[in-house]
């Protein structure tokens, strides 16, 4: 094909590396969709109904905006690119405590994602040498998919992590395409753009790595799809045995930090999957008398819960169905060609997500599956790029083989009526992520506006002490600074077992030596300690489906 130097001749069907008139136009459109959408989720005030989004925003916050600020204040659990991303839009105070802050990083994100669909569809249509005005054409139809879905466009108004994550999965996925097609599926020979794109593309999951534990996953398929190349095609020169081991080291580096770091701060390499934060833990915590949710050490059930999460993102009802069945069999369809394998790729969430219920004490509850509710439905959004890309690419490879120009029209036409159905579906019945966020907010939000009223007439600069880990959306609605509050994020973690002598811990013993004000929600921490306090009450809140919520007066 061309030697290690990079003198052989390029594909030319591919398209090019940089942005083009077309990218252009797809980014700009996709800009304006999502503005549109987030002006409409900001003026309903719905951009902070997910708990974990008020979250992200105050983790990203209380790095500069605590008593002990620093890059420890990050935790464990949640990666860190997400807040680190957040971090210099929530400085001002105005764009924290309305969390735009943290819907504006979800939104370049978006855009990205959609031209990042845009340009994976592009790849795997010219590949195959599909005319440029079908390959144009389908490109933009597989863009409007993943850049109209209702769910995504709630999402990525918010500062969840879905937005960026999914942006993060296609380039790597489009970036390992790329390399698939420069290099005709062999590994022997690279030019500089070979290179590029595998680079690009580590770093592409790199990032992923750093942001959800999907990119794990994704990093050891990554790495799994280059060795097994180097072991079929008997890649035995040192160009490309340096290749894979530096793509695997750039993919190992991500995960490698993040166990290091936990087991340098936390003494527990894996504090993260199984201390008193993670998924398992809260919900042995949550539902301890409950039966386990389903799927639960049921691999099959598990990822049956998952492709109907799926569905559920991108139509109600049977419709759902309707487009895994129909992606799937475009996927077979393309796994014939040698070099669209990396399609496959856009399969890989439900290997993850399959494992992560099953073993991991991840639940995903839905309103029309037992226990009938709404619960990490989002997950689902993550089979959004595989619909965006295999349905129209493997319409396009079917309608390719019919020589019946009416029939192609007619098979257009439904194709178009399906995705308007579907989206149509959404809007009616209210996207399933809105619907989730919005069930479990309800009471939280209520009783975080009443208690952001009562700080709010407290004297200014009065202190705190707090449990932030349920309600510090309290603060950022009353716009108090976090560093006014003494709260768990003071503990010191790396001190262990105990650490008598941290702030944390000697304000909960004595709390009118360090703050004017106690919070305390029955059941946390600062309540516990109360108990063994002779403070004046202030002012007692009760919200159905909250704990009570007591104001003491500290001194």
């Amino acid at each position: 094909m061309m030697n290690a130097r990079g003198t052989g001749d390029e594909p030319r069907n591919l398209p090019p590396s940089g942005w083009d008139r077309d990218t252009c136009l797809v980014a700009a459109a996709a800009a304006a969709i999502s503005v549109a959408s987030f002006l409409v989720c900001y003026h309903a005030g719905d951009i902070l109904l997910y708990g974990d989004a008020v979250a992200h925003i105050n983790i990203a916050r209380r790095v500069f905006d605590s008593r002990t600020p620093g890059p420890l204040q990050l935790g464990t659990v949640w990666l860190p690119l997400p807040h680190l991303v957040i971090l210099p839009f929530v400085r001002g105070r105005w764009l924290w405590q309305t969390g735009i802050g943290g819907s504006l990083p979800s939104m370049v994100a978006f855009i990205l994602g959609v031209v990042g669909i845009f340009r994976l569809a592009r790849i795997l249509l010219q590949s195959i040498a599909a005319p440029p005005p079908a390959s144009r054409l389908i490109a933009f139809v597989s863009a409007a998919i993943y850049a109209l879905n209702p769910n995504l466009l709630y999402m990525q108004s918010t500062a969840m992590t879905e937005s960026l994550y999914l942006a993060l999965f296609i380039w790597s996925v489009a970036y390992m395409q790329e390399f698939l097609c420069l290099t005709h599926g062999r590994l022997s020979g690279t030019t500089i753009r070979v290179r590029r794109a595998l680079w690009k593309c580590g770093v592409s999951a790199g990032a992923a790595s750093l942001t959800r534990y999907d990119g794990w996953f994704l990093a050891a398929t990554l790495a799994g799809i280059l060795l097994v190349l180097y072991v079929r095609d008997r890649a035995r020169d040192s160009a490309s045995l340096q290749l894979c081991i530096r793509f695997c080291l750039v993919l190992a580096a991500a995960p490698a930090l993040w166990l290091a770091y936990n087991s340098i701060v936390y003494r527990n390499p894996l504090e993260f999957a199984n201390g008193p934060y993670s998924a398992r833990a809260i919900e042995r915590k949550s539902v301890p008398a409950t039966p386990p949710h389903p799927g639960s050490r049921d691999l099959p059930l598990a990822a049956l819960y998952f492709v109907k999460c799926a569905g559920l993102n991108v139509a109600e009802n049977s419709l759902g169905w309707l487009w895994v069945i129909l992606a799937l069999t475009a996927s077979a369809g393309l796994a014939r060609k040698r070099r669209l394998a990396a399609s496959a790729l856009l399969w890989s969430p439900i290997g993850f997500y399959s494992l992560s219920v099953a073993y991991a004490g991840v639940p995903i509850y839905m309103p029309d599956w037992y226990p009938h509710s709404a619960y990490n439905v989002r997950y689902g959004l993550q089979l959004l790029p595989a619909f965006a890309v295999l349905l129209p690419v493997g319409a396009f490879l079917l309608v390719e083989r019919l020589s019946i120009p009416s029939l192609k029209r007619v098979l257009g036409i439904t194709a178009a009526l399906l995705l308007a159905a579907s989206y149509i579906s959404l809007w009616h019945a209210q996207p399933v992520c809105y619907r989730e966020a919005f069930i479990n907010s309800r009471t939280r939000l209520t009783l975080e506006s009443q208690l952001a009223t009562h700080l709010a007439e407290l004297p200014p600069n009065a202190s705190f002490l707090m449990y932030l880990g349920n309600h510090v959306g309290a603060l950022q609605q009353a716009g108090i600074p976090l560093r006014r509050s003494v709260n768990e994020g003071n503990h010191r973690v790396w001190m262990q077992p105990s650490d008598p002598q941290g702030l944390w811990e000697r304000a909960l013993a004595r709390p009118s030596d360090f703050v004017d004000y106690v919070v305390a929600v029955d059941g946390d921490p600062v309540a516990e300690a109360m108990r063994r306090q002779s403070l004046r009450i202030l002012t007692r809140l009760t919200v159905e489906g909250q704990p009570p919520t007591t104001i003491y007066l500290a001194r």
